[in-house]
């Protein structure tokens, strides 16, 4: 009995030990599968995105030029007011009684000119003939230029006063958008009370955005080594995102880079010039602006998903030597879609890992599944962080 117990005991034994040894091909690493990408260079488009703010390009003061009793307001606060569209009307009763004046006073001078000039025309060939001594003429000559000068300074005094009475109806010099009244009606109206309300242009419109000094220096850098090329005559493509994020119809253009740097901002100002038909930018409004026409030539591209990040920096998973995995240090830039740009640590061939990159360490063993073609056609990269040189 003690000798059956004694032998299935070292056979039980014998067996375990012979399960727990690995043993031979077991202990090999088994090889990881993952899906690469081969990296290729394209020419990737670039858009510029800011925040910009909605200025209109022209905002007028509308305001009395004579003084008077402010008779009423004629148009609807708030609307849209054609060229040449009456704003207000004064009174006018004190303005016709001095254009009144002032044509009776040129009839006046104009009578006294006609006696003059037929005085004048006697004395001339009486003088001649010296029945008249030339003080007599030269009297007469300066009564003629005298009533002369007089008749031109009525006319003056006439147009003044036509003048004054058609500024008792204030028009818009612009169309525009009304705002406020700032006079009531029967307000008398002089210099210090003057300013009746604004007219404000919205179609051409400005959208305009800041570029930092660090921002314009790098995209200075760059565009001098070739890594970014502005589009012909730096002509960009301007568009505005709204703040749902719908894209507004109507494209612009830059118009205008001020020359000088704000110390107070540390920003350069550009401009953007859109049309604005339909009203629907208002100035003060907060946008996004993208500019488009930059491309990014040669430009190296890798999945999003396939760039990860240490203490160290971003790095990507390749294809190395003998089909084992290795890390390589990358710089990235601006997304292109949901792929990102590489600017240093790849280069066309590499064969980078876009899924299956988890179970990897340095020098696991890679089983290829699927390549894929890293290059897509469309789409365009953002950049908010390296502006055009927008005219300098």
């Amino acid at each position: 009995m003690l000798s059956a117990i004694l032998t299935l005991s070292f056979a039980l034994t014998a067996f375990g030990c012979k399960k727990q040894d690995p043993g031979g091909a077991q202990s090999a690493e088994q090889p990881v599968n993952v899906t690469v990408s081969t990296v290729k260079t394209q020419d990737v488009p670039v858009v510029f995105e800011f925040i910009a703010q909605v200025e209109s390009s022209r905002q007028v003061n509308i305001q009395a030029r004579v003084s008077g009793f402010l008779e009423k307001r004629v148009y609807t606060e708030g609307t849209i007011v054609q060229e040449g569209e009456i704003l207000f009307q004064m009174d006018q009763k004190p303005f016709k009684a001095q254009l009144a004046q002032a044509e009776a006073a040129l009839a006046r001078q104009q009578a006294a000119y006609e006696v003059a000039r037929r005085n004048l025309a006697r004395v001339k060939p009486l003088a001649a003939a010296d029945a008249l001594s030339q003080k007599d003429l030269d009297d007469a000559t300066g009564q003629y230029q005298s009533t002369a000068a007089a008749v031109e300074q009525a006319k003056a005094a006439v147009e003044q006063a036509r003048l004054d009475l058609s500024y008792t109806v204030i028009t818009s010099p612009v169309t525009g958008i009304s705002g406020s009244a700032d006079q009531a009606d029967g307000t008398y109206l002089s210099f210090t009370n003057s300013q009746l309300t604004t007219v404000t242009v919205l179609s051409p419109i400005y959208v305009n955005f800041s570029v930092s000094e660090n921002d314009w220096l790098r995209s200075r850098d760059q565009i001098g080594k070739g890594q970014l090329i502005e589009p012909e005559a730096e002509a960009y493509t301007a568009e505005i995102i709204l703040a749902d994020g719908s894209l507004y119809p109507h494209t612009g253009k830059l118009t205008f880079a001020d020359p000088s740097f704000s110390a107070e901002t540390g920003t350069f100002l550009i401009r953007a010039t859109f049309d604005n038909p339909d009203g629907q930018l208002h100035p003060n409004q907060y946008v996004r602006i993208h500019l488009k026409g930059a491309v990014r030539p040669d430009a190296v591209l890798v999945p999003q998903r396939a760039v990860q990040q240490s203490s160290k920096g971003h790095f990507v998973w390749v294809q190395g030597k003998d089909d084992k995995a290795e890390t390589r240090p990358v710089v990235v830039g601006e997304w292109h879609g949901d792929q990102w740009l590489v600017s240093e640590g790849l280069h066309p061939g590499d064969r980078v890992v876009v899924d299956g990159e988890i179970a990897l360490r340095p020098g696991t063993p890679l089983k290829v599944n699927h390549p894929i073609d890293q290059e897509r056609p469309g789409g365009s990269s953002k950049a908010g962080n390296n502006p055009p040189k927008s005219g300098r």
